[in-house]
Parts: structure tokens; C-alpha cells; sequence
């Protein structure tokens, strides 16, 4: 069920520009969706400020459709095969009224803060910077995760449309960016409403998603420059094809977390957490001697 005070301000039309609002909407907002009516107002009701919400849906069988439409924002609808092609197909064909584009999950909101510094940047940006990281603040049992979820962790989504092209990257996305990249001074926060039966849920589909990525570009050696690259994002990918070669992944991944990145000053939901991601690098590594086996049998079939 939606929030009484959030289903309000859908009603209301909360796309509309907030009255004390002091600068000019120059970002057009792509949100993507699938049986979101739980994380949906939270994330429209964030985007108050915008005059252009573009919600792309790939297939949603709960009120995920009438939720965006009452909020004003322009639906579409696209089948889903990759995070990377849903960005792409986005980008090109729901005419967006802006050139520079925000790139939304449902279960992700802006703060007053960010909004501002994103349009107020855009109005003056130079034509060599090609898109905006942006660090993502998670919450999780409506708690800021800090230590447990390593923050910061970086994402591209602030991109002008003509200078970006993504890719599917496992069950993510990577993307080519024609210019600069810049850092966001405010952060993003991610909070997913629907509890840990989705969470688990998703991480079994995710876990296969990745371990077919990692079975496909486990080759090829790290340089040093990865592993001391400016670019956190870069960084971050050289950390990953490392952990990728572990023995007892769950395990270093937990202590890792816990111990070194601070996880035990969170109390009971950063043990909790860490334990949760912990699982997860085991689904993946199942989910890698599963694909294995099939290379296997398929081959002595041949």
C-alpha cells in the first residue's frame, strides 16, 4: 500500500515545479520500472522540481503505470533485455525536452540539495564534460548503511544524451562517455521499500547475471593503473576482477566489510548487512560452478 501522505501529493500532480523553488529545471529525470508501486512515490514525490519525468516501464502487472501518469510524468513502455540497452533506447526514443539527462531506479530519490547543484551545474557546464558521477547513499531498514555498504560508491547518472552510450555489465551496466567525467558534491540515496524477500529475490537473478559476466571476462591481467587510476569507477572495476580469482570470496568479502570498512559500527544492521552481501558472493560463485558443469556436460556431449 502507498503512503496516505505520499498518494496525496501524487493526486496532487507532484511533478509540478515546487513554489520555492530557486533555480531553473534544465535536467530531464529517467526513471525505470518494473512492479515499483511501493518505491514509486517516494522516488516522484523527490523529483518535485522537474518538469520533464520520463518513466520507462518493461512490463509492470501492479499499479506501478497509474501511480506515474497520475503524478503527470510521460510513461513508456519497452521490454527488458539489459540495464545497459533500457538506458539506450531511453535516451533515443522518448524525446526527452532536455539534453542533459538524470538517470533514476525507482527505489532511488533526490534530495533538495542535489537537485539544485545538478541544474545549477548544467546551466553552465562546458561542452567537454560528457557526464556527472554521483555518490550513492544506501539505507536499509530505514538506516544510512554508511560503513556497511563501503559508501562511497560512485555511479554515472547525470549524462548529456548525444555523449554517452551504455553497456550491459553483468546485471548492470558500464557506459562509453565522449568527454569528461565530473563528481557531484551531493549524494543520491537508494532505499528500497519492499523488504528482504524481494532483496533475496533479486539477488538470485542478479547472481547469475554476474557470474555469466565474470565466466565471459575473467581473462586478461590488471595493470597498476587500474588499481591507482583517479577514476573511482575504474578503481572499483579492478578491485571486482580481483575478487573474482578468490578463494573463500563469502568469507574475505564479509571481513572485508565488517572489519576493515567499518560494518560492526553499525550494530546489528551492519552485521546483518554484511552478512546479506556475504551470501551473495556465494550465490555467485555457485551460480559460476553451475555454469561450469553445463560447459562441461555440453562439451563431452559434443
Amino acid at each position: 500500500m502507498m503512503n496516505g501522505n505520499l498518494e496525496s501529493k501524487i493526486n496532487r500532480g507532484a511533478l509540478k515545479p515546487v513554489s520555492d523553488q530557486n533555480f531553473n529545471c534544465l535536467v530531464s529525470v529517467m526513471v525505470f520500472t518494473l512492479d515499483e508501486e511501493i518505491n514509486l512515490p517516494y522516488c516522484l514525490e523527490s523529483l518535485q522540481w522537474c518538469d520533464d519525468v520520463i518513466v520507462v516501464d518493461s512490463g509492470s502487472q501492479d499499479t506501478t503505470l497509474g501511480i506515474a501518469e497520475a503524478a503527470g510524468a510521460k510513461v513508456f513502455y519497452h521490454s527488458f533485455e539489459g540495464f545497459g540497452s533500457q538506458r539506450n533506447w531511453a535516451m533515443h526514443n522518448t524525446h526527452p525536452k532536455y539534453d542533459w539527462l538524470f538517470i533514476l531506479d525507482a527505489d532511488e530519490r533526490f534530495c533538495e540539495k542535489l537537485a539544485r547543484e545538478v541544474n545549477e551545474l548544467v546551466a553552465n557546464i562546458d561542452s567537454s564534460i560528457g557526464a556527472a558521477r554521483v555518490r550513492r547513499r544506501f539505507y536499509m531498514w530505514g538506516k544510512w548503511l554508511r560503513y556497511s555498504s563501503m559508501y562511497p560508491t560512485w555511479v554515472v547518472r547525470l549524462v548529456h544524451k548525444d555523449r554517452v552510450e551504455y553497456f550491459n555489465r553483468g546485471h548492470g551496466e558500464t557506459q562509453d562517455v565522449r568527454g569528461e567525467i565530473i563528481a557531484l558534491d551531493n549524494d543520491l540515496i537508494d532505499e528500497n521499500h519492499k523488504g528482504l524477500d524481494h532483496w533475496y529475490k533479486r539477488q538470485v537473478r542478479y547472481a547469475l547475471k554476474d557470474a555469466e559476466y565474470e565466466m565471459m571476462n575473467a581473462s586478461g591481467a590488471l595493470s597498476a593503473g587500474e588499481l591507482l587510476a583517479k577514476d573511482p569507477l575504474v578503481r572499483k572495476m579492478a578491485l571486482k576482477r580481483i575478487s573474482w580469482r578468490l578463494p573463500f570470496r563469502p568469507a574475505i568479502y564479509f571481513m572485508y566489510s565488517y572489519l576493515l570498512c567499518g560494518g560492526f559500527l553499525e550494530g546489528a544492521a551492519g552485521l546483518r548487512f554484511c552478512y546479506m552481501r556475504s551470501q551473495y558472493q556465494r550465490m555467485v560463485v555457485k551460480s559460476k560452478s553451475r555454469l561450469r558443469r553445463q560447459q562441461l556436460t555440453k562439451g563431452a556431449s559434443d
